[in-house]
């Protein structure tokens, strides 16, 4: 089968409207709303792009989730890699759209303007060249991602160990899904007063449990009593997803199930997991854009590889900076709020000129909801 075929498969209007069909005859049997949140941009932008919205029934809610590594990233941090950037011995590379965030600073874009040597990369290993290319400079990784990117990431140290290449530094930025997770779950339960007010269930993100394996939400059905369905990012994938969700609450089930399994196992990858855990431990600490301080929430260096972080080579400011007062961009991360409902949406804070990064990134929802409102 040609890949263009498998897209079609996936995106067929007639199964996507017979599972919609499906989902509405089981939805009918369900005696309250339920609100389910994907965690992950890629999904958000799937129910968008696609008009999923329309085609679920009334009591089926989707809350739109933190899982977009760019929009989470505080402007501290953001700053940081504009620093970085601005050294006269530094070129600073990092993902694509991690160049438009914008910081107190100004962004990397800007920073570029100005003259500093910022490259978006399309894969971390395409850093061991730039390195060897410029042994003169110091080349700086501003690492992004959540489980998906971490392996690559770490795959870069290794091969820069290997090859002795000693002028690549790293800027860790890696975040993780399940504490966040728990972080949405408790806050919500905190101020609970409606069931239009929780997260119900969680739709998986995908390429994440590749990585990371369905065990990582194992917790969620067994402490907190909320299903996890993982699904693939395609229409039908969504909707196959949604389905077996809202099958789990008629039969009172609630546990781990997975939609993608053409991909995802309930251990996942192994071997990028031993690569994580080789040049990487936990922080204490990391602040979410919009979320706060989330504990074990984001990876380090291990101490005994900080020849090659930049946060311990460099001296870097430390103090915690607000965003724009006018954006609304952690209540959206939280689900507690839609773009819609943001006063500068759209008019002060577009995908050219935005306030804040959900507008920012392709996965932000501000920017789906931009995108894509036409299909509201």
């Amino acid at each position: 089968m040609v890949l263009k075929d498998l897209y079609d498969r996936f995106r067929d209007p007639k199964a996507i409207k017979a599972l919609s069909k499906e989902i509405e005859k089981e939805a009918e049997k369900l005696d309250k709303t339920i609100n389910i949140m994907e965690v992950c941009g890629g999904h958000t932008h799937t129910i968008m792009k696609y008009g999923l919205l329309q085609l679920m029934p009334k009591n089926i809610n989707f809350i739109h989730g933190p899982g977009c590594p760019v929009c989470i990233m505080p402007k501290e941090r953001i700053d940081h890699a504009y620093i970085l950037a601005m050294r006269e011995d530094v070129i600073l590379c990092t993902l694509g759209d991690m160049i438009k965030v914008p910081g107190s600073k100004g962004s990397l874009q800007d920073a570029r303007s100005k003259g500093a040597d910022v490259r978006f990369v399309y894969s971390p290993l395409d850093v061991l060249k730039i390195a060897k290319e410029n042994p003169d400079k110091k080349v700086i990784f501003f690492a992004i991602g959540f489980e998906t990117t971490t392996p690559m990431t770490a795959a870069l140290l290794e091969n820069a160990i290997k090859q002795n290449i000693k002028n690549i530094l790293f800027h860790i930025n890696h975040v993780t899904v399940p504490e966040v997770m728990k972080e949405l779950i408790d806050s919500r339960d905190e101020h609970v007063d409606s069931y239009n007010n929780q997260i119900d269930a969680f739709l998986g993100p995908s390429h994440v449990s590749v990585i990371a394996g369905s065990k990582i939400y194992e917790q969620f059905p067994s402490k907190y009593n909320r299903p996890v369905v993982v699904s693939g990012f395609e229409p039908v994938d969504v909707m196959e997803g949604v389905l077996m969700m809202v099958k789990q609450f008629v039969e009172g089930r609630c546990e781990v199930e997975i939609q993608y399994r053409r991909s995802v196992s309930k251990e996942g990858n192994l071997k990028a997991q031993e690569l994580i855990e080789k040049y990487f431990e936990k922080r204490e600490l990391f602040k979410w854009r919009g979320l706060g301080n989330i504990p074990k929430s984001a990876w380090k260096l291990k101490d005994e590889f900080g020849e090659f972080d930049a946060e311990k080579i460099y001296e870097l400011p430390k103090e915690e900076i607000e965003d724009h007062k006018l954006c609304i961009c952690g209540d959206i991360l939280r689900g507690i709020a839609k773009p819609t409902e943001c006063q500068v949406f759209g008019t002060a804070c577009t995908p050219q000129k935005p306030l804040g990064s959900c507008m920012v990134s392709s996965e932000g929802a501000c920017a789906a909801y931009y995108k894509y409102g036409n299909l509201l």
